[in-house]
């Protein structure tokens, strides 16, 4: 019974995958016809020959491939530091300072998307890659788990490092942060997927087509930027192209997550 339910669930989950994948490769009027079918008939390559001669497909991932990477790595190197040093050092102040990370963390992103725009727009900023860059480079969430894993690693190895002459920042990189893989891992998933699946901030950083990634740019190809009509394969393969980063990610990644938890609660 477990097993069944378990079965019901993962097709209701997959369908509407397998669904897109094949309104992918079908035609117009196949699509329209029988939008629900797995199975195209006939196969065809047109709607991915469309979306990257007939759109700007190839800036919109340019666009994303450059947020993304750059945001993730910025992520991933001040999340750990701000997490460090809210964990481990001692300062005025540092019980406020994380519990405005946490007080960030409670704030509908909504909300702040008039004081985006118009701090970007006097800084000077608005329109450009610097806008859709900085303002996402560092978050509270990540923090916030690089401070909790930190918290859990036993004092005595840096202890044992200072002993050996070895500064704040040396102990951070060299002994605490190799053994921080496992939210390192989580971080790079996290920050991954979330800067190139990134749509609102892009509607209040950037107005230049030149500029829009790959969420942007689906969100005008939807909206009937090639004219009429339901254009499933057009819009449902863009859209495949726009999931398949963020999954083989993951995939990736997700190994070495399991492996490294395991490890950890075996030690433990």
């Amino acid at each position: 019974m477990r097993r069944l339910v378990l079965i019901v669930f993962s097709v209701v989950f997959i369908y509407p995958f397998v669904i897109q994948i094949a309104n992918s490769f079908k035609t117009d009027p196949d699509a329209a016809a029988n939008p629900l079918s797995p199975i195209p008939h006939p196969a065809t390559l047109a709607a991915f020959e469309r979306v990257f001669g007939g759109t700007d497909m190839p800036i919109w991932l340019g666009n994303s491939l450059l947020v993304t990477i750059v945001v993730t790595l910025g992520r991933v190197l001040l999340d750990s530091m701000a997490g460090y040093a809210l964990a481990r050092l001692r300062f005025r102040g540092r019980a406020g300072l994380f519990a405005a990370v946490i007080a960030v963390m409670a704030v509908p992103g909504v909300v702040l998307f008039i004081p985006k725009f118009l701090v970007l727009n006097q800084l000077g900023m608005y329109d450009s890659y610097l806008a859709l860059i900085l303002p996402l480079v560092a978050d509270a969430t990540g923090v916030f788990i690089m401070k909790q894993f930190f918290e859990s690693v036993p004092r005595g190895v840096e202890e044992a490092a200072r002993i050996d002459g070895a500064g704040t920042f040396r102990v951070f990189w060299s002994v605490v942060l190799p053994m921080s893989r496992p939210a390192l891992i989580t971080l790079t998933i996290l920050s991954f997927q979330g800067s190139w699946n990134e749509f609102p901030h892009t509607l209040v950083a950037v107005q230049n087509p030149e500029l829009f990634t790959l969420p942007r740019g689906l969100a005008e190809l939807v909206s009937g930027s090639l004219g009429g009509g339901t254009q499933f394969p057009l819009k449902l393969g863009a859209a495949l192209l726009a999931t398949v980063p963020v999954a083989v990610i993951f995939l990736i990644f997700q190994r070495y997550f399991v492996r490294d938890a395991n490890e950890g609660a075996e030690k433990g």
